[in-house]
């Protein structure tokens, strides 16, 4: 008897073993992978009515977890976001590659004043999504919540990252 049928089946199950290894998640999707590979913070956001806004954020404070972002999670809570801070105020650009949620963009310039508000970001779009300004940091939160909160241009995020420098 030829080991080659063997042979062929053994393949084929590497072949769709790998298959299945590569298209899964493969950074995480879910709180507590976030909470592991990122520091956990709060800030405020004063919306265009003063009311004060509390959201529980992931810090995004380096290369690897700024190009890591929000991609692959699949929900998240109301009060929660991600806070991508950089070493210095510049242009920033921004995607939704791999990023399943609709989200709302705050650029935020150093002072802590918002400079562009991106609401209702695309997902998984590829579109560049520009700061239009000088900017040391961006806050997603879920879609629609900019809106909801009166959140524009000239709101204040009340941050240590954003005190005056």
């Amino acid at each position: 008897m030829s080991a080659l049928p063997q042979v062929r089946i053994f393949l084929t199950a590497l072949a769709l073993l790998c298959f299945g290894c590569a298209s899964a998640d493969p950074a995480g999707s879910d709180a507590q992978t976030l909470d592991r590979d990122f520091a956990r913070s709060t800030l405020q956001i004063a919306g265009a009515d003063a009311k004060l806004h509390a959201f529980r954020v992931w810090v995004a404070d380096n290369d690897t977890r700024r190009a890591r972002g929000l991609m692959y999670v699949k929900q998240m809570d109301a009060d929660a976001g991600m806070l991508f801070i950089y070493p210095r105020a510049q242009q920033i650009s921004m995607w939704m590659k791999n990023t399943v949620l609709p989200l709302d963009m705050l650029f935020v310039a150093a002072d802590g004043r918002v400079i562009k508000v991106a609401a209702n970001a695309t997902p998984q779009s590829l579109e560049t999504i520009e700061s239009e300004g000088l900017a040391l940091g961006v806050v997603e939160l879920n879609a629609g919540i900019a809106a909801k909160l009166n959140i524009r241009a000239g709101s204040q995020i009340i941050h240590p990252a954003f005190l005056k420098r």
